[in-house]
Protein backbone atom coordinates (compact mmCIF):
# COMPACT_ATOMS: atom_id res chain seq x y z
CA UNK A 1 0.00 0.00 0.00
CA UNK A 2 1.37 3.59 -0.85
CA UNK A 3 1.91 5.71 2.05
CA UNK A 4 1.79 9.78 1.95
CA UNK A 5 5.84 9.51 2.37
CA UNK A 6 5.73 7.51 -1.10
CA UNK A 7 3.12 9.78 -2.74
CA UNK A 8 5.38 12.62 -1.65
CA UNK A 9 8.53 11.35 -3.26
CA UNK A 10 7.09 9.87 -6.22
CA UNK A 11 5.88 13.82 -6.57
CA UNK A 12 9.42 15.33 -6.14
CA UNK A 13 10.85 12.77 -8.66
CA UNK A 14 8.70 14.02 -11.42
CA UNK A 15 8.90 17.69 -10.42
CA UNK A 16 12.80 16.91 -11.05
CA UNK A 17 12.78 14.69 -13.78
CA UNK A 18 9.89 15.87 -16.22
CA UNK A 19 12.27 19.18 -17.15
CA UNK A 20 15.00 16.84 -17.42
CA UNK A 21 13.02 13.93 -18.88
CA UNK A 22 11.80 16.58 -21.89
CA UNK A 23 15.57 18.27 -22.19
CA UNK A 24 16.88 14.45 -22.45
CA UNK A 25 14.51 13.45 -25.10
CA UNK A 26 15.28 16.59 -27.31
CA UNK A 27 19.48 16.69 -26.35
CA UNK A 28 19.50 13.95 -29.41
CA UNK A 29 18.11 16.10 -31.55
CA UNK A 30 21.11 17.95 -32.38
CA UNK A 31 21.90 14.73 -34.07
CA UNK A 32 18.52 13.97 -34.88
CA UNK A 33 18.56 17.20 -37.20
CA UNK A 34 22.14 16.70 -38.42
CA UNK A 35 21.90 13.42 -39.78
CA UNK A 36 18.16 14.12 -41.42
CA UNK A 37 19.55 17.10 -43.42
CA UNK A 38 22.79 15.40 -44.59
CA UNK A 39 20.64 11.79 -44.37
CA UNK A 40 18.71 13.70 -47.53
CA UNK A 41 22.11 15.44 -49.76
CA UNK A 42 22.46 13.20 -52.76
CA UNK A 43 25.44 11.05 -51.72
CA UNK A 44 25.96 8.66 -48.21
CA UNK A 45 29.11 10.30 -47.76
CA UNK A 46 27.73 13.08 -46.31
CA UNK A 47 25.99 11.11 -43.61
CA UNK A 48 28.82 8.85 -42.97
CA UNK A 49 31.15 12.01 -42.43
CA UNK A 50 28.46 13.34 -40.17
CA UNK A 51 28.89 10.24 -38.01
CA UNK A 52 32.64 10.18 -38.12
CA UNK A 53 32.21 13.73 -37.21
CA UNK A 54 29.91 13.44 -34.46
CA UNK A 55 31.45 10.25 -32.75
CA UNK A 56 34.64 12.13 -32.41
CA UNK A 57 32.94 15.30 -30.89
CA UNK A 58 30.95 12.16 -28.48
CA UNK A 59 34.35 10.98 -27.45
CA UNK A 60 35.86 14.16 -27.22
CA UNK A 61 33.64 16.10 -25.09
CA UNK A 62 32.17 13.32 -23.17
CA UNK A 63 35.94 12.64 -22.02
CA UNK A 64 34.86 15.87 -19.59
CA UNK A 65 31.98 14.75 -18.37
CA UNK A 66 32.96 14.94 -15.18
CA UNK A 67 32.61 18.60 -15.29
CA UNK A 68 28.61 17.88 -15.63
CA UNK A 69 28.70 14.82 -12.86
CA UNK A 70 31.00 16.12 -10.70
CA UNK A 71 29.58 19.67 -10.33
CA UNK A 72 26.07 18.10 -9.36
CA UNK A 73 27.04 15.51 -6.94
CA UNK A 74 29.31 18.36 -5.08
CA UNK A 75 26.46 21.13 -5.63
CA UNK A 76 23.60 18.59 -4.40
CA UNK A 77 25.53 17.41 -1.37
CA UNK A 78 26.27 21.06 -0.86
CA UNK A 79 23.27 21.91 -0.66
CA UNK A 80 22.03 19.06 1.43
CA UNK A 81 24.13 19.95 3.94
CA UNK A 82 23.55 23.95 3.93
CA UNK A 83 26.76 24.77 2.66
CA UNK A 84 28.09 27.61 -0.04
CA UNK A 85 27.58 26.14 -3.70
CA UNK A 86 28.83 28.98 -6.14
CA UNK A 87 32.57 28.14 -5.87
CA UNK A 88 32.04 24.08 -7.04
CA UNK A 89 30.25 26.40 -10.20
CA UNK A 90 32.95 29.20 -10.56
CA UNK A 91 35.80 26.06 -10.41
CA UNK A 92 33.78 24.05 -12.92
CA UNK A 93 33.56 27.08 -14.97
CA UNK A 94 36.79 28.24 -15.26
CA UNK A 95 38.31 24.83 -15.79
CA UNK A 96 36.11 24.29 -18.76
CA UNK A 97 36.90 27.39 -20.48
CA UNK A 98 41.05 26.24 -20.03
CA UNK A 99 40.13 23.10 -20.99
CA UNK A 100 38.15 23.98 -24.46
CA UNK A 101 40.48 26.68 -25.06
CA UNK A 102 43.28 23.53 -24.71
CA UNK A 103 41.23 21.28 -27.23
CA UNK A 104 41.21 23.99 -30.05
CA UNK A 105 44.95 24.35 -29.76
CA UNK A 106 45.32 20.61 -30.01
CA UNK A 107 42.72 19.58 -32.46
CA UNK A 108 44.70 19.04 -35.43
CA UNK A 109 46.55 16.07 -33.16
CA UNK A 110 43.40 15.19 -31.83
CA UNK A 111 41.65 15.28 -35.29
CA UNK A 112 44.04 13.19 -37.28
CA UNK A 113 44.11 10.69 -34.30
CA UNK A 114 40.76 10.29 -34.38
CA UNK A 115 39.90 9.45 -38.07
CA UNK A 116 43.25 7.66 -38.33
CA UNK A 117 41.61 5.40 -35.61
CA UNK A 118 37.73 5.52 -36.65
CA UNK A 119 38.72 4.59 -40.64
CA UNK A 120 36.37 5.47 -43.30
CA UNK A 121 37.01 5.97 -47.25
CA UNK A 122 39.18 9.15 -48.41
CA UNK A 123 36.51 11.18 -49.21
CA UNK A 124 34.66 10.40 -45.76
CA UNK A 125 37.59 11.11 -44.36
CA UNK A 126 38.12 14.71 -46.37
CA UNK A 127 34.84 16.07 -45.14
CA UNK A 128 34.99 14.86 -41.50
CA UNK A 129 38.08 17.50 -41.22
CA UNK A 130 36.49 19.98 -42.55
CA UNK A 131 33.45 19.14 -39.76
CA UNK A 132 35.75 18.59 -37.31
CA UNK A 133 37.83 21.89 -37.72
CA UNK A 134 34.79 23.73 -37.45
CA UNK A 135 32.61 22.21 -34.83
CA UNK A 136 35.88 22.19 -32.26
CA UNK A 137 35.70 26.19 -31.99
CA UNK A 138 32.63 25.81 -29.94
CA UNK A 139 34.61 23.66 -27.24
CA UNK A 140 34.48 26.36 -24.52
CA UNK A 141 30.93 26.17 -24.85
CA UNK A 142 30.23 23.13 -24.87
CA UNK A 143 32.07 21.93 -21.93
CA UNK A 144 30.92 25.16 -19.98
CA UNK A 145 27.38 23.95 -20.78
CA UNK A 146 28.40 20.65 -19.09
CA UNK A 147 29.53 23.04 -15.88
CA UNK A 148 26.23 24.97 -15.89
CA UNK A 149 23.48 22.15 -16.04
CA UNK A 150 25.57 19.94 -13.50
CA UNK A 151 25.02 23.32 -11.03
CA UNK A 152 21.16 23.61 -11.83
CA UNK A 153 20.35 19.77 -11.46
CA UNK A 154 22.20 20.04 -8.04
CA UNK A 155 20.15 23.22 -6.81
CA UNK A 156 16.97 21.21 -7.88
CA UNK A 157 16.66 23.84 -10.89
CA UNK A 158 15.66 21.26 -13.34
CA UNK A 159 13.52 23.60 -15.55
CA UNK A 160 17.09 25.86 -16.26
CA UNK A 161 18.68 22.25 -18.53
CA UNK A 162 15.10 22.48 -20.21
CA UNK A 163 15.31 25.97 -21.33
CA UNK A 164 19.27 25.28 -22.68
CA UNK A 165 18.45 22.43 -24.45
CA UNK A 166 15.52 23.83 -25.91
CA UNK A 167 17.00 27.02 -26.98
CA UNK A 168 20.50 24.83 -28.23
CA UNK A 169 18.69 22.05 -30.34
CA UNK A 170 15.65 25.16 -31.86
CA UNK A 171 18.69 27.53 -32.85
CA UNK A 172 20.72 24.38 -34.46
CA UNK A 173 17.72 23.52 -36.63
CA UNK A 174 16.81 26.65 -37.70
CA UNK A 175 20.80 27.26 -38.38
CA UNK A 176 20.86 23.44 -40.47
CA UNK A 177 18.30 24.80 -42.48
CA UNK A 178 19.79 27.75 -43.38
CA UNK A 179 23.11 26.74 -43.67
CA UNK A 180 22.91 22.96 -45.68
CA UNK A 181 19.30 23.38 -47.69
CA UNK A 182 19.43 26.93 -48.40
CA UNK A 183 23.28 28.26 -48.61
CA UNK A 184 25.05 24.34 -49.40
CA UNK A 185 27.83 24.24 -47.03
CA UNK A 186 27.31 20.85 -46.79
CA UNK A 187 29.04 19.27 -43.51
CA UNK A 188 31.00 22.24 -43.00
CA UNK A 189 27.11 24.11 -42.47
CA UNK A 190 26.56 21.56 -40.08
CA UNK A 191 29.07 22.01 -38.09
CA UNK A 192 28.79 25.43 -38.09
CA UNK A 193 25.60 25.52 -36.79
CA UNK A 194 26.31 22.81 -33.64
CA UNK A 195 29.65 25.14 -32.69
CA UNK A 196 26.86 28.62 -32.40
CA UNK A 197 24.18 26.47 -31.02
CA UNK A 198 26.48 25.79 -28.17
CA UNK A 199 27.29 29.27 -27.44
CA UNK A 200 23.98 30.68 -27.70
CA UNK A 201 23.14 27.74 -24.53
CA UNK A 202 26.22 28.66 -23.05
CA UNK A 203 24.32 32.60 -22.92
CA UNK A 204 20.77 31.11 -21.95
CA UNK A 205 22.19 28.85 -19.20
CA UNK A 206 23.97 32.09 -17.77
CA UNK A 207 21.13 34.11 -17.50
CA UNK A 208 18.63 32.04 -16.46
CA UNK A 209 20.68 31.19 -13.53
CA UNK A 210 22.08 35.13 -12.87
CA UNK A 211 20.09 35.33 -9.32
CA UNK A 212 22.44 32.24 -8.30
CA UNK A 213 25.49 33.06 -10.02
CA UNK A 214 25.82 37.06 -9.90
CA UNK A 215 23.75 37.69 -7.27
CA UNK A 216 24.61 38.13 -3.27
CA UNK A 217 26.48 34.84 -3.43
CA UNK A 218 28.96 36.21 -5.97
CA UNK A 219 29.75 38.92 -3.81
CA UNK A 220 29.91 37.44 -0.46
CA UNK A 221 33.00 35.59 -1.85
CA UNK A 222 36.46 35.62 -0.40
CA UNK A 223 38.90 37.26 -2.20
CA UNK A 224 40.59 35.78 -4.41
CA UNK A 225 39.22 32.17 -4.15
CA UNK A 226 39.09 31.42 -7.65
CA UNK A 227 43.12 31.58 -7.50
CA UNK A 228 43.62 29.51 -4.71
CA UNK A 229 45.10 26.38 -6.49
CA UNK A 230 44.77 23.98 -4.06
CA UNK A 231 40.95 23.73 -4.35
CA UNK A 232 41.26 23.26 -8.31
CA UNK A 233 43.66 20.43 -7.89
CA UNK A 234 41.33 19.00 -5.26
CA UNK A 235 38.00 19.23 -7.89
CA UNK A 236 40.77 17.56 -10.40
CA UNK A 237 41.93 14.81 -8.30
CA UNK A 238 38.22 13.85 -7.35
CA UNK A 239 36.96 14.30 -10.73
CA UNK A 240 39.48 11.81 -11.99
CA UNK A 241 37.90 8.76 -11.63
CA UNK A 242 34.86 9.94 -13.41
CA UNK A 243 36.89 11.17 -15.95
CA UNK A 244 38.19 7.64 -16.84
CA UNK A 245 35.19 6.30 -16.30
CA UNK A 246 33.91 8.25 -18.87
CA UNK A 247 37.16 7.63 -21.00
CA UNK A 248 36.70 3.67 -21.23
CA UNK A 249 32.70 4.49 -22.07
CA UNK A 250 33.38 6.59 -25.09
CA UNK A 251 36.37 3.96 -25.99
CA UNK A 252 33.39 1.22 -26.28
CA UNK A 253 31.31 3.86 -28.49
CA UNK A 254 34.51 5.10 -30.23
CA UNK A 255 35.86 1.16 -31.18
CA UNK A 256 31.74 0.34 -32.18
CA UNK A 257 31.92 3.20 -34.67
CA UNK A 258 35.69 2.44 -35.99
CA UNK A 259 34.44 -1.43 -36.65
CA UNK A 260 31.46 0.20 -38.44
CA UNK A 261 33.15 2.31 -40.72
CA UNK A 262 35.54 -0.57 -41.62
CA UNK A 263 32.69 -2.39 -43.04
CA UNK A 264 31.41 -0.28 -45.37
CA UNK A 265 30.29 3.31 -45.78
CA UNK A 266 26.32 1.83 -45.83
CA UNK A 267 26.89 0.04 -42.43
CA UNK A 268 28.38 3.28 -41.04
CA UNK A 269 25.53 5.23 -41.96
CA UNK A 270 23.21 2.42 -40.98
CA UNK A 271 24.76 2.08 -37.14
CA UNK A 272 24.49 6.19 -37.07
CA UNK A 273 20.71 6.02 -38.20
CA UNK A 274 20.16 3.17 -35.52
CA UNK A 275 22.60 4.73 -32.65
CA UNK A 276 19.98 7.15 -32.22
CA UNK A 277 17.72 4.44 -31.03
CA UNK A 278 20.44 3.86 -27.73
CA UNK A 279 20.41 7.93 -27.57
CA UNK A 280 16.54 8.51 -27.16
CA UNK A 281 16.57 5.19 -24.80
CA UNK A 282 19.76 7.09 -22.76
CA UNK A 283 18.10 10.37 -22.73
CA UNK A 284 14.79 9.61 -21.87
CA UNK A 285 15.66 7.73 -18.54
CA UNK A 286 18.31 10.01 -17.79
CA UNK A 287 15.87 12.01 -16.38
CA UNK A 288 15.54 9.92 -13.63
CA UNK A 289 19.35 9.15 -13.32
CA UNK A 290 19.22 12.82 -12.57
CA UNK A 291 16.53 13.00 -10.67
CA UNK A 292 18.34 10.72 -8.46
CA UNK A 293 21.66 12.39 -8.54
CA UNK A 294 20.02 14.95 -7.05
CA UNK A 295 17.92 13.41 -4.30
CA UNK A 296 20.68 10.99 -3.71
CA UNK A 297 23.21 13.50 -3.31
CA UNK A 298 20.76 16.01 -0.87
CA UNK A 299 20.38 12.66 1.44
CA UNK A 300 24.13 12.11 1.42
CA UNK A 301 24.89 15.69 2.28
CA UNK A 302 22.25 15.54 5.17
CA UNK A 303 23.41 11.82 6.07
CA UNK A 304 20.09 10.58 5.97
CA UNK A 305 20.44 7.22 5.23
CA UNK A 306 16.58 6.62 5.20
CA UNK A 307 15.78 9.28 2.26
CA UNK A 308 18.82 7.56 0.56
CA UNK A 309 16.94 4.24 0.58
CA UNK A 310 13.52 5.67 -0.39
CA UNK A 311 15.21 7.63 -3.56
CA UNK A 312 16.88 4.79 -4.62
CA UNK A 313 14.01 2.58 -4.51
CA UNK A 314 11.72 4.87 -6.15
CA UNK A 315 13.93 6.27 -9.07
CA UNK A 316 14.67 2.54 -9.92
CA UNK A 317 10.60 1.70 -9.85
CA UNK A 318 10.33 4.55 -12.29
CA UNK A 319 13.15 3.40 -14.54
CA UNK A 320 11.53 0.14 -15.21
CA UNK A 321 8.09 1.50 -16.15
CA UNK A 322 9.91 3.58 -18.50
CA UNK A 323 12.24 1.20 -20.09
CA UNK A 324 8.88 -0.99 -20.45
CA UNK A 325 7.55 1.46 -22.44
CA UNK A 326 10.37 1.89 -24.63
CA UNK A 327 10.60 -1.07 -25.78
CA UNK A 328 6.99 -1.03 -26.93
CA UNK A 329 7.52 2.27 -28.93
CA UNK A 330 11.47 0.63 -30.44
CA UNK A 331 8.71 -2.16 -31.53
CA UNK A 332 6.18 0.07 -33.19
CA UNK A 333 8.13 3.03 -34.09
CA UNK A 334 11.25 1.58 -35.80
CA UNK A 335 10.66 1.30 -38.97
CA UNK A 336 9.08 4.62 -39.46
CA UNK A 337 11.85 6.35 -37.84
CA UNK A 338 14.82 4.83 -39.91
CA UNK A 339 12.69 5.86 -42.95
CA UNK A 340 12.18 9.33 -41.39
CA UNK A 341 16.06 9.41 -40.21
CA UNK A 342 16.95 8.40 -44.17
CA UNK A 343 15.29 7.77 -47.75
CA UNK A 344 18.57 6.20 -48.87
CA UNK A 345 17.81 2.85 -49.88
CA UNK A 346 20.94 1.32 -49.38
CA UNK A 347 21.02 2.62 -45.88
CA UNK A 348 17.36 1.87 -44.56
CA UNK A 349 17.48 -1.64 -45.64
CA UNK A 350 20.84 -2.47 -44.04
CA UNK A 351 19.38 -0.39 -40.81
CA UNK A 352 16.19 -2.14 -41.43
CA UNK A 353 18.15 -5.82 -41.12
CA UNK A 354 19.64 -4.75 -37.53
CA UNK A 355 16.58 -3.07 -35.81
CA UNK A 356 16.16 -5.90 -33.40
CA UNK A 357 19.07 -5.37 -31.82
CA UNK A 358 17.69 -2.34 -30.67
CA UNK A 359 14.67 -4.03 -29.14
CA UNK A 360 17.38 -5.46 -26.51
CA UNK A 361 18.55 -2.15 -25.48
CA UNK A 362 15.51 -1.89 -22.74
CA UNK A 363 16.52 -4.60 -21.36
CA UNK A 364 20.47 -4.30 -21.08
CA UNK A 365 20.90 -1.00 -20.96
CA UNK A 366 18.51 0.44 -18.39
CA UNK A 367 19.52 -0.63 -15.18
CA UNK A 368 23.27 1.19 -15.72
CA UNK A 369 21.47 4.54 -16.66
CA UNK A 370 19.58 4.68 -13.86
CA UNK A 371 22.84 3.49 -11.79
CA UNK A 372 25.37 6.34 -12.78
CA UNK A 373 22.71 8.61 -10.98
CA UNK A 374 22.73 6.93 -8.00
CA UNK A 375 26.93 6.87 -7.76
CA UNK A 376 26.69 10.27 -8.67
CA UNK A 377 24.78 11.52 -6.08
CA UNK A 378 26.49 9.36 -3.39
CA UNK A 379 29.85 10.62 -5.38
CA UNK A 380 30.84 6.68 -5.68
CA UNK A 381 33.33 7.54 -8.49
CA UNK A 382 35.54 5.02 -8.11
CA UNK A 383 32.87 2.53 -7.91
CA UNK A 384 31.83 3.93 -11.36
CA UNK A 385 35.47 3.77 -12.46
CA UNK A 386 36.08 0.16 -11.76
CA UNK A 387 32.49 -1.29 -12.58
CA UNK A 388 32.82 0.71 -16.44
CA UNK A 389 36.07 -0.87 -16.86
CA UNK A 390 35.55 -4.38 -15.76
CA UNK A 391 32.23 -4.40 -18.28
CA UNK A 392 34.52 -2.27 -20.89
CA UNK A 393 37.18 -5.80 -20.51
CA UNK A 394 34.34 -7.78 -21.60
CA UNK A 395 33.02 -6.02 -24.46
CA UNK A 396 36.13 -6.84 -26.92
CA UNK A 397 36.10 -10.55 -26.00
CA UNK A 398 32.85 -10.60 -26.91
CA UNK A 399 33.32 -8.83 -30.20
CA UNK A 400 36.53 -11.12 -30.91
CA UNK A 401 34.76 -14.15 -30.76
CA UNK A 402 31.71 -12.57 -33.12
CA UNK A 403 33.92 -11.07 -35.77
CA UNK A 404 32.54 -13.35 -38.36
CA UNK A 405 29.04 -12.07 -37.36
CA UNK A 406 30.18 -8.86 -38.86
CA UNK A 407 27.46 -6.05 -37.44
CA UNK A 408 25.57 -8.50 -35.56
CA UNK A 409 28.31 -9.45 -33.85
CA UNK A 410 28.97 -5.30 -32.88
CA UNK A 411 25.26 -4.72 -31.94
CA UNK A 412 25.95 -8.37 -29.55
CA UNK A 413 29.11 -6.99 -27.96
CA UNK A 414 27.26 -3.57 -27.06
CA UNK A 415 24.34 -5.56 -25.51
CA UNK A 416 26.88 -7.44 -23.52
CA UNK A 417 28.63 -4.78 -22.55
CA UNK A 418 25.80 -2.53 -21.59
CA UNK A 419 24.24 -5.51 -19.55
CA UNK A 420 27.38 -6.34 -17.38
CA UNK A 421 27.97 -2.65 -16.51
CA UNK A 422 24.08 -2.47 -14.87
CA UNK A 423 24.82 -5.89 -13.14
CA UNK A 424 28.24 -5.13 -11.81
CA UNK A 425 26.94 -1.96 -10.17
CA UNK A 426 23.99 -3.13 -8.66
CA UNK A 427 26.02 -5.42 -7.04
CA UNK A 428 28.05 -2.65 -5.68
CA UNK A 429 25.05 -0.97 -4.54
CA UNK A 430 23.66 -4.28 -2.60
CA UNK A 431 27.53 -4.92 -1.26
CA UNK A 432 27.62 -1.20 -0.11
CA UNK A 433 23.83 -1.77 2.01
CA UNK A 434 25.19 -5.15 3.02
CA UNK A 435 27.99 -3.02 4.64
Amino acid sequence: MRTGADTHLNRRIWALAWPLLLSNITAPLLGLVDTAVVGHLDSPVYLAAVALGANFFMFLYFSFNFLRMGTTGFTSQARGAGEATLMVLARALLLSTVLGGLLIVLQPGLRELGLWLLGGSGEVQDLARDYIGIRILGAPAALGNFALIGFAIGLHRTSVPLKMTVLMHSSNALLDFLLVQVWHFDVRGVATASALSEYLGLAGGLFWLRREIFGDAWRALPAGALRRLAPMLSLLAVNRDIFLRSLALLTVFFFFTAQGARLGDTILAANAVLITFLLLLSNTLDGFANAAEALVGDATGRDDRRALDAAVKATGRWTVLVAALALAVFALGGAPLIRLLTDLPAVRDTATTYLPWMLLLPLTASAGFWLDGVFVGATRARAMRNTMVVATALFFPVWWLTTGWGNHGLWLAMNVWMASRGLLMALVWRRRDRG
